[in-house]
């Protein structure tokens, strides 16, 4: 990348240029973002990888700038319009809305009036009129009446005239400047709601008539406002004072006081009414929601992290429900790596004497197979299944814990669950999700579509390009952050590990099934395809429990080992010995270790892996339930204190399960004891808090609640 866009780069985000040209670096060369924040501190100057993928994307939109720049200097170079003044002016234009301003005149456009007006050779009237100087502009109009061209009156030869003139204000760049300074400035947004709607659009009817400053608008009003516009139930309109524009627009192109000028007069309003305000408009529109899906796009990314991120009950063995009422309750066992052992139906809800037929199979298998908890997913049913099992269970000591399993239905019915359990129906497959997503929540929802877990805003309304790649970065964020166990790992968590992707994925798990588990890292480099980048993005990241070299199981990069072992020598002792003795780690002077590529960031981060070698950061997994006697929202009064569990989070407040099959909404303004701007501020996704209930609304199936002075401000 050029030395001027890197210095773009560099002030834009606050960075120094050394750094930023690391960072372009080492992703032209293939790094990963997670390689380069966790492995290439020093070349970086220890960015994280927030800062890199900033770096990454600005530099992808300026040299989309660049390419529409190209594009416009060769349209303008072949119509033979190219000055050295023009090409200084477009080299010179740093954002896309400059650049388009300037190119607006030479843009090739279908017929419109003035150019309707232009084959008529009226042009020459519009700059004279333009020109406002003395005289009587009817006078010099009767000039230009020529039927031939379709000009029949002077007042017809003025009007088009005057759409030439209302089509040149409209692509002056001035002009355009004036307008959106104004529609940034003062600029409101307001749905209508059009006749005959009301009924159809109630989920909409908040904003019938709703108007305000569009600054002031926040990301969720507008994606609810457009989605309203969408549906056909309001008309939609960002709009700025109209005389105000207009007199904006006269400052800039009337010089006198005259006939002429009256008829300048006339084409602005005309420009402004039929062109430049809705050609502003459109730009604003489309900034807005551009902005919007940011607003949301960052909501739904720091949503998934903490719900990819939630803690893991780890290796167990899981007896997991998928409940229903009617059709009975899918159960599965599961072992300690997840592969399931068995399945049955029980109908605990059934009547006719099941119960008792439930509970001893429930008991029966809990026995057999030395269950250690039981998930049960927290759909239909799900309450009611959980009361039977806490009070039909005979060894108290078994964790029961209520499941999220949203998105469990799009994972039993997807290609991924039909090649895990090819000889099973989409009821057992969702019960093994299920309880797969208690044992590690990060191994399980990787195999759904992000979009599909129900952590999102408007999450359909938005950029899905944008949204895809934002998700993906969450995604491999949390996997690379994580750590992959390399014999166990399916092919969907292995193929977001760093310099891996889908198909070297398959290729070694592949591999795994021909020639059995991995004894090291290196071994890696026998799979096919899979080379030495590949291997140097990738390795770092996975994981060899107790293989030959007690470093594959950490986080410690294969190109570090040497640099481990002289450390060991040093001391004294084996990497093993290292590894376990903090007196040992205490001898080593980072200082002794320093130059070339190795500085003082790395190595701090080699002596904290000694110290826990391949240790999980997610949190410790704490057993929660639900309040007992409450399972349905008519079991809900006004004051009740209840645990819950935050599902969402938006930028207006917070979503609780409080166990009624509805999540409650705890507003912003209801989350603290004092002012919060962000509700992320106070809760995370999979957060346990306590809520008091303010409102029921068991019609529109609403529910408000409040967690003032029950939480920690």
């Amino acid at each position: 990348m050029e030395n001027h866009l890197i210095s773009r780069i560099s002030r834009e985000l606050g960075l120094q240029n050394r750094s930023v040209q690391a960072v372009l670096t080492l992703i032209e060369e293939g790094a990963t973002v997670p390689f380069i924040a966790r492995y290439r501190k020093e070349a970086t100057g220890s960015l994280d990888e927030v800062a890199i993928g900033a770096i990454r994307d600005l530099a992808k939109k300026l040299e989309e700038l660049e390419a529409r720049r190209a594009t416009i200097l060769k349209s303008i170079e072949e119509q033979g319009k190219l000055t050295p003044d023009l090409r200084m002016l477009i080299n010179q234009a740093e954002h896309l809305s400059t650049l388009e301003d300037i190119y607006l005149p030479y843009k090739p456009k279908r017929r419109t009036r003035a150019t309707m007006a232009r084959e008529k050779g009226l042009e020459p009237l519009a700059f004279q009129l333009m020109a406002q100087g003395a005289g009587y502009p009817m006078e010099w109009a009767k000039r230009f009446v020529d039927s031939k061209k379709g000009v029949a009156t002077p007042e017809e030869a003025l009007e088009g005239a005057r759409d030439i003139l209302a089509e040149q204000i409209s692509e002056n760049p001035e002009a355009r400047d004036k307008i959106r300074w104004l529609f940034g400035k003062k600029g409101s947004i307001h749905s209508k709601l059009i006749k005959g709607k009301a009924d159809a659009g109630t989920k909409f009817s908040d904003y019938f008539d709703w108007e305000e400053p569009l600054t002031k608008a926040p990301s969720h009003r507008i994606l609810a406002m457009r989605r309203a516009e969408k549906e056909k139930i309001v008309n939609l309109t960002i709009s700025v004072p109209e005389q105000e524009a207009i007199m904006a627009l006269e400052r800039v192109f009337l010089k006198s006081r005259n006939p002429a000028s009256s008829q300048v007069a006339l084409a602005i309003q005309d420009s402004f009414k039929r062109l430049l305000g809705p050609s502003i408009e459109n730009e604003f529109r489309s900034s807005s929601k551009e902005k919007a899906d940011t607003e949301a796009i960052k909501v739904f990314a720091e949503n998934l992290r903490q719900l990819l991120l939630a803690a893991p009950l780890g290796p167990k063995s899981i007896l997991a429900i998928d409940p229903g009422f009617r059709t009975g309750c899918k159960v599965v066992v599961l072992d300690k790596q997840g592969n399931l052992k068995h399945h049955s139906v029980i109908y605990p809800h059934s009547g006719q004497g099941q119960e008792a037929q439930a509970a001893q199979a429930l008991n029966g298998l809990v026995r057999h197979h030395g269950i250690e908890a039981i998930a049960i997913g927290n759909g239909t049913a799900g309450r009611e299944t959980e009361e039977f099992v806490r009070k039909q269970l005979n060894l108290r000591e078994v964790v029961v814990v209520m499941v999220n399993e949203s998105g469990a239905s799009i994972y039993s019915a997807s290609e991924v669950a039909r090649a895990e359990f090819p000889d099973h129906d989409v009821t057992v497959r969702g019960a093994v999700s299920i309880g797969r997503r208690l044992m590690d929540p990060l191994a399980e929802l990787v195999k759904l579509d992000p979009k599909s877990i129900g952590v999102g805003q408007y999450q359909h309304d938005v950029d899905q390009t944008q949204l895809k790649a934002s998700l993906d970065d969450v995604v491999e964020s949390c996997v690379n952050g994580v750590g992959v166990e390399i014999n166990t790992a399916s092919k969907q968590l292995l193929m977001y590990v760093s310099g891996l992707g889908p198909v070297l994925a398959e290729q070694i798990v592949n591999y795994r099934a021909q020639h059995g588990p991995f004894k090291s890292r290196q071994a890696l480099m026998k799979v096919p395809r899979l080379g030495e980048k590949a291997f140097q993005l990738s390795a770092g990241f996975l994981r060899v429990r107790d293989g030959a070299n007690p470093l594959d199981a950490s986080a410690v990069h294969p190109e570090r080992y040497g640099l481990v072992n002289k450390m060991a020598k040093t001391v004294g002792c084996k990497v093993e010995e290292l590894l376990k003795r903090e007196d040992l780690r205490a001898k080593i002077d980072l200082k002794d270790y320093m130059g070339g590529d190795v500085g003082l960031p790395t190595l701090q981060d080699i002596l904290k892996e000694l110290a826990k070698p391949g240790r999980d950061p997610r949190a410790q997994f704490e057993a929660f339930s639900f309040r007992e006697g409450v399972s349905k929202m008519e079991d809900l009064e006004l004051g009740m204190v209840l645990p819950g569990i935050v599902t969402n989070i938006t930028r207006f407040g917070a979503f609780v399960d409080v166990g009624v099959h509805q999540d409650g909404m705890v507003h912003i303004s209801e989350m603290a004891d004092r002012f919060i701007k962000d509700p992320a501020e106070v809760v995370k996704v999979q957060q346990q808090v306590t809520v008091k209930v303010l409102d029921v609304d068991l019609q529109r199936r609403r529910i408000s609640l409040s967690m003032k002075g029950l939480n920690i401000p």
